[in-house]
Order: C-alpha cells, then sequence, then structure tokens
C-alpha cells in the first residue's frame, strides 16, 4: 500500500504548498474564437494501493486462477484525443481513449474510438447526425433509468467519459410563445449486428429510439422511447426544475416490458426470470451560499436483486469450482450477467458533497461521496481533494472505503478499500 499511500501524501502536499497563491487572469478574446479545427485532450497517469480481501466471493470471480493476496499496486496511464472539424453547416468530431495499466497480475491495455461522426445542420430547425455517440439520456447525476441507449455510468465517479454507440438519426427544434416555451425531438436508429454494436444486444435488429423534450413553465421535460428488439422494448421520461436561485429538482421514471435475466435459486440452480421493471429516481442538488454543493439522489433499480437473490448468488460463488459437478461452468456463466456488474441490487441511495475554495484555499475542492445499498445495509464511503491551481494540470487523490458483510453487495467485493492518486494534464 506504500507507493499508493506515498503518491496520495505527495499530491497532497503540493495542493496545500499553492493553494494559496492566486493567479494572474487574463482576457484573450482569440481564444473564444471559433476555429476551423479544434484538437485536445488529456494525459492522465494514476496509481492505486488496494487492501484485498481475498476470502471475499467475488475474489476468485474477477481474478480466476490468480494466487490470494492481501496488497495490490495498479499503475495506469490513460490518453484520450479529442478533435473537431467545423465546416459552417457541417461539424465532424472525434474522441479516442487508450490505457496501459500494470499490477501484480499482469498487464493490460485498451484502444477505443470512444465517439466519432458528424452532424449537419440543415437550416435552423433541422438537423442530421450520424456516427458513434454518447447520447447521455436522463438528469440524475449518479444513475439514469432513462439512459436506454447508453453504456451505464460509475456512480461512485459519474463524470468519467464513456464509450458510445453508432447510431443515426436527425433532429427538429422550435421555440413558442407561451407555456411551452421551446421543444424538441429526436427519432434515431442503433443497429446492431455481429460487427457494429455487438454489445449492444441482440444482432440483426435496427433499434429505433425517440426523445421528445419540452421547456414547460420553466421546467425540463423529456418524454423517451426505445423500440424492441436487440433489448427489450422501454419507455419513460424525465424532468429538472429549479424551486429557487441555489436548489434544484430532478427525477426520472423508467419502464422495461419483457425483460429476462439470469436468477439463482438457493438450491443453486441458475434459471430465467421475465419480468416487467419500472425504475426511478429522485434527486436535489443544493448550492449554499459558501459554495457547497449536495447532492441527494434515491435510485430504485426494478431490475436489481433483492438482498436475499444476491445473497444466493454469493453463496454460488462461494462454494467454489469442484464443489459440485458443473458449478464451474455455471460460475463462468455469471461473469458478464446483471449480478457481475455495478449496483445489482433494488434500492439505492446516494450523497455527494463537494465545496470550492474552504478555508480560502484557492483551486481546492474536497469532496465525500457515499452509496448505500438500502436492502442489505452495505455501503462505500469515498472522500476525495482535487487541485486545479496548476496551469492545464488537475491533481487528485481519494480513498475509496467498501464496507458490508460477506453477503453483501459491498462487503462481497474483492477489495474492501482502495487508495487513488491522479494527475491529470490538458492539452
Amino acid at each position: 500500500m506504500r507507493r499508493g499511500a506515498g503518491a496520495a501524501l505527495l499530491l497532497a502536499t503540493a495542493v496545500l504548498s499553492h493553494a494559496a497563491e492566486p493567479e494572474e487572469y487574463r482576457f484573450d478574446a482569440a481564444e473564444f474564437a471559433k476555429k476551423p479545427f479544434e484538437f485536445g485532450g488529456y494525459a492522465e497517469f494514476k496509481q492505486e494501493a488496494l487492501a484485498m480481501r481475498p476470502d471475499s466471493p467475488l475474489y476468485g470471480l474477477n481474478f480466476p486462477g490468480e494466487a490470494p493476496r492481501q496488497n495490490l499496486d495498479r499503475s495506469t496511464g490513460t490518453l484520450e484525443l479529442t478533435g473537431r472539424w467545423n465546416a459552417g453547416a457541417v461539424v465532424a468530431d472525434f474522441r479516442t481513449h487508450s490505457a496501459y495499466s500494470r499490477d501484480q497480475f499482469g498487464a493490460a491495455s485498451l484502444n477505443r474510438i470512444y465517439e466519432a461522426g458528424a452532424r449537419w445542420a440543415i437550416d435552423d430547425y433541422w438537423s442530421l447526425d450520424a456516427g458513434k455517440r454518447t447520447l447521455r439520456w436522463g438528469k440524475g447525476y449518479a444513475w439514469n433509468p432513462v439512459a436506454f441507449l447508453e453504456r451505464p455510468k460509475d456512480p461512485n465517479d459519474p463524470q468519467l467519459s464513456r464509450e458510445g454507440y453508432v447510431v443515426a438519426g436527425g433532429s427538429w427544434v422550435r421555440s413558442f410563445e407561451g407555456p411551452v416555451a421551446a421543444t424538441s425531438l429526436s427519432a434515431l436508429v442503433v443497429p446492431a449486428s455481429e460487427d457494429v454494436n455487438s454489445t449492444y444486444g441482440k444482432p440483426d435488429h435496427a433499434n429505433p429510439a425517440a426523445k421528445l423534450y419540452l421547456l414547460w413553465q420553466d421546467t425540463d421535460i423529456d418524454l423517451l422511447w426505445a423500440g424492441k428488439g436487440s433489448r427489450p422494448g422501454r419507455y419513460g421520461a424525465d424532468f429538472s426544475r429549479n424551486l429557487g436561485t441555489n436548489l434544484e429538482v430532478h427525477g426520472e421514471w423508467a419502464r422495461t416490458s419483457g425483460l429476462t435475466r439470469p436468477l439463482v435459486q438457493p438450491d443453486g440452480a441458475i434459471g430465467q426470470q421475465t419480468l416487467d421493471a419500472t425504475s426511478w429516481l429522485l434527486g436535489l442538488r443544493y448550492l449554499t451560499d459558501d459554495e457547497v454543493t449536495w447532492i441527494v439522489e434515491r435510485y430504485r433499480n426494478g431490475a436489481g436483486y433483492t438482498d436475499s437473490q444476491y445473497a444466493d448468488f454469493l453463496d454460488l460463488i462461494g462454494s467454489g469450482p469442484g464443489a459440485t459437478p458443473g458449478i464451474t461452468q455455471r460460475i463462468e456463466s455469471l461473469a458478464q450477467s446483471p449480478y457481475a456488474k455495478a449496483n445489482p441490487g433494488r434500492d439505492y441511495a446516494y450523497l455527494r458533497v463537494s465545496a470550492k475554495d474552504p478555508f480560502d484555499w484557492l483551486y481546492v475542492t474536497p469532496a465525500l461521496t457515499a452509496i448505500v445499498n438500502l436492502q442489505d445495509r452495505s455501503y462505500s464511503l469515498t472522500p476525495e481533494v482535487a487541485y486545479t491551481g496548476f496551469t492545464d494540470l488537475e491533481l487528485r487523490a481519494r480513498v475509496v472505503w467498501l464496507r458490508g458483510g460477506q453477503d453483501t453487495e459491498f462487503g462481497a467485493k474483492p477489495s474492501e478499500r482502495r487508495i487513488e492518486a491522479y494527475l491529470r494534464w490538458f492539452f
């Protein structure tokens, strides 16, 4: 654990030694002019030190065939490149993501195109868009039940960039006088095949979807629909409204019809369950006069597992390969199932508190994030600090604690504590 803790200590020392130094502000109008071509991105180095739980049910599922370890040190380098070409009515853009990580178990690399496509603004009302896109449907901060066409967020770090899907569609936008001040309609398809959007679901489907946006009496409202195809049919709505200068309320509601998921029985057998799932989220965001931001969300995952259903899964995983005939194959079949995804449970609460420049420490933003599984009472707790006082540099350190019994979501994770230190350079 020394490398990660040492990196975090050096980061904190740099922050406190530089925090009180003001930076001269200069305005250059040329920086805001629209350029024909824009190129940028960031490079990041992250050092992690993990306190492992080798007796955890999920340890063997996440690290199959590896010897038990009490500690794990991981170094990761990440490079994201972005580009934008402005050619009047046509705008093309891209975002790439490359990462290389190494720890005591080995090394791994990743190279992906997260987004790439073009948009044609036909006139003031109509536009066409095609390419790989992260659509970002929904108003929630940690979760989005109506994000029908996206890969899920990491609730413990929702701002991380995500890979999109290949889509094609068009949009119409219009403003009005009256209670409905603005509206827009987007219609698109998400084609899935063995070569395109292969992870979206079953191949050989066009997967149509649509979103209707309304600005009704200062309330943002979306009505969303995704047709049955590679995934079950879904529909839902979201809203966001400012209740005052510093207070905002938001919510989402989604319904999925004919959802099929694996279900581990108390005797260890694995069956398939088909259900209609209703999910919803309700949240508040409040900014105090001292620039402390509070975000609170309550999330109901209608497709999630109850605490007893998840405990049955953990019992099967914990029994280990070879305990009964065929158990190895059953365990492997669950490695990519909803059981193994982030937050597979039914009911959650989320809290994030962040303060800007506390105690007159310029460019310093400490924060605390808590995620609680309301059924099994397990939780994660993440204090962190970020510093942006150096030009084009961001320093960040945090500790992630996971607590709960061995038959709970966070108590069964393969690690109980993770110390992280980041250095990110923007260019």
